[in-house]
């Protein structure tokens, strides 16, 4: 099976806000994808970005969605918001390598940056 399959995915906002060097001048945004992107591809997680998540008033916004395994087993996606600093990515893509939503406790210090995804109609 492809570690592709069996990993995290995680969803990075870039839109109109989040990656924003207007909005966010002290985050190198791109730096910021960069990192994430070796990291968790080189555990077998996956990282992709979005077009706008509807939650510009926490930008930066990132969702760890489950492994399918863990997915499978009733583990839901975690949202988290004002991603601005590389102690918060950091913190991310640890929880992410150690199994993430429904395999790993999640930290305390992530705690904080958990936002409420945006209600759907």
């Amino acid at each position: 099976m492809s570690p592709y399959l069996s990993g995290c995915l995680v969803t990075v906002c870039r839109d109109c806000c989040c990656g924003s060097a207007r909005k966010h001048p002290r985050t190198d945004h791109n730096r910021q994808l960069d990192r994430l992107s070796k990291e968790l591809t080189a555990a077998g997680h996956r990282v992709r970005t979005s077009l706008c998540l509807d939650l510009c008033e926490e930008s930066n916004v990132m969702v760890v969605h489950p492994a399918p395994a863990a997915r499978r087993r009733g583990a839901r996606p975690v949202w988290f918001g004002l991603v601005l600093d590389d102690t918060v990515t950091r913190d991310i893509a640890d929880w992410v390598r150690a199994g993430g939503p429904g395999v790993a406790e999640l930290p305390a210090p992530l705690e904080l940056s958990v936002v409420d995804p945006p209600a759907r109609d």
